[in-house]
């Protein structure tokens, strides 16, 4: 199977030898950054520095001032990688290795965003603001994505894009020194607090014949147990269904379904159209439609019918794999299995060969390692290992 390292410019930036070591893995693709949210990462190898901090969302490489020129919303510029255009001298310096180059496009999730501009946000049944996840009900916010993963997809070097988070974002984040942990609350109490009442879906409710405030008082009713003690560990639609009922449940995802589908087409068509014929497009995806996050909830048949495949959380036991790679058995196109090769992540690079096997044998065709940049020595040994029998 195809395999792709995922990398960040720096990683590369400044460090000769990366591009010819991430070869040696036996990857024939890096997917590298290009728009990425903020972060703190390690270089484990990089002969100039161990830590990296991205101290908000920004693009990788000069972004158009013609194309951005008098709107509120723009996209931010990096200042952590000593290089006019990180994204194109790294990428430059892995295809001068022998490996094609797909850029890596994170769209809503964006904290400086929300920070400056609160009104773009999600905002949960009880008014809090989730400044990490833009709306992307609000057209402004739909304009601005639209336009960021046209022109961060389509940089000079690449051959295709992988969008992450070209959906809903919500509860679930990766925050700086999260504390949300004192409550459990399981899939289903998740997707009520991923649910947004700015004015624009407040709208969007009432469109489909919704009472947006008795919503949000039946979305409260139904999470008082969470907070009273019991917890909520319901999970899947039907566990959404249980919690809110099945109507409301409907309704809602109604809603943010059409939504969700809207911008996905018009993101992957904007990138088409900046790039022309033979560029590829994946969407980082999950098939259950309620959920919402970096790796955004789909309608696999409509997918499909969208883009050119799908990448897919893989990492964990073969469950696990069943229900993310199932729906997607049997169509065409990309479907490549998401591994986490970063043992301190998560990650099991010691089983990627058993598991990347268990993944093609229902029916995934490609393969991407997360992280290239991020592993250790001994995971990136083992990852060597893996693929160099897997392609035998």
């Amino acid at each position: 199977m195809r395999a792709s390292a995922f990398l960040y410019p720096w990683d590369v930036v400044g460090d000769p030898d990366a591009a010819a070591r991430v070869a040696d893995l036996g990857v024939q693709q890096v997917t590298l950054a290009a728009a990425y949210h903020s972060t703190r990462a390690l270089t484990p190898r990089h002969p100039g520095r161990r830590i990296v901090t991205a101290e908000h969302a920004a693009v990788l490489y000069p972004p158009d001032p013609g194309r951005w020129a008098g709107r509120e919303l723009r996209p931010y510029a990096q200042s952590w990688v000593a290089s006019d255009d990180a994204y194109a001298e790294a990428a430059q310096a892995l295809t001068d290795a022998g490996l094609e180059v797909h850029s890596w496009v994170v769209l809503a999730h964006n904290s400086r965003l929300g920070a400056e501009h609160p009104d773009t946000s999600v905002v949960n049944a009880y008014g809090d603001r989730y400044p990490w996840a833009p709306c992307i009900a609000q057209p402004a916010v739909r304009a601005y994505l639209v336009d960021l993963a046209a022109e961060a997809a389509v940089r000079d070097g690449a051959r295709g894009t992988e969008l992450e988070s070209c959906g809903w974002y919500g509860f679930a984040h990766l925050h700086a020194h999260d504390k949300i942990a004192g409550v459990g609350l399981g899939d289903a109490a998740q997707y009520l607090m991923s649910l947004c009442f700015c004015p624009d879906c407040r709208t969007g409710y009432t469109e489909h014949g919704l009472n947006p405030d008795e919503l949000s008082g039946s979305v409260r009713a139904a999470l008082e147990p969470a907070w009273a003690g019991s917890g909520s560990s319901e999970a899947g639609w039907s566990g959404v269904e249980k919690l809110l009922g099945a109507d409301l449940a409907a309704a809602t995802l109604q809603w943010r379904g059409r939504v969700a589908r809207t911008l996905q087409e018009s993101a992957v068509a904007a990138v088409r159209a900046a790039a022309g014929a033979g560029f590829q497009v994946l969407l980082h995806a999950d098939p259950a439609p309620h959920r919402s996050g970096a790796n955004v909830g789909v309608d696999p048949q409509h997918i499909m019918g969208v883009a050119d495949g799908v990448v897919l959380p893989c990492t964990g036991g073969d469950a696990q794999r069943e229900a993310y790679l199932g729906p997607f058995a049997g169509r065409q196109g990309v479907v490549a299995a998401n591994f986490t090769v970063v043992t301190g992540m998560g990650g099991s690079p010691a089983t990627l060969e058993r598991d990347a096997a268990h993944a093609a044998s229902l029916g995934a065709n490609q393969l991407r390692l997360y992280h290239a940049g991020l592993a250790s020595d001994p995971d990136i040994e083992a990852v060597a290992e893996a693929l160099s029998r897997l392609g035998r």
